[in-house]
């Protein structure tokens, strides 16, 4: 699956998914194909808080190291622990097992700011 149908996505190749009252964060799968094969993670602390645009870690994989970038403000509430351990688990399934962290929107309305899943393939010109 290269795009989840369910999430909204940023210009810097992020998602985020609404999952009843939480935001599901991860990169997309253009991004983890960009990246090429992920090796480390560091993803925040639960409790952490993060204005929208901010970095809330960082990604490594055999070619270059990028800062993971939150499209929404939000409070941590969850972080996928897996991912330290297996940080390649991202690459095998960017939308489903490679979720980076669960978050609180603190503002809801940034949510229609970002891209539909049809402006986002536009947007990779496929």
């Amino acid at each position: 699956m290269t795009i989840d149908p369910n999430a909204r996505y940023s210009k810097t190749q992020e998602w985020v998914r609404k999952e009843g009252n939480l935001m599901v964060y991860g990169i997309t799968h253009h991004a983890q194909e960009s990246l090429s094969d992920i090796v480390f993670i560091e993803l925040p602390d639960v409790g952490a808080s993060f204005n929208q645009g901010e970095a809330i870690g960082t990604i490594e994989s055999v070619k270059a190291a990028s800062d993971l970038i939150l499209p929404m403000s939000g409070k941590v509430v969850e972080v996928n622990g897996k991912l330290s351990a297996a940080p390649e688990t991202i690459n095998a399934s960017p939308y489903q097992d490679g979720w980076m962290i669960k978050f609180q929107a603190t503002q809801p309305a940034e949510w229609d700011g970002l891209m539909s899943p049809e402006a986002y393939q536009q947007s990779l010109g496929e």
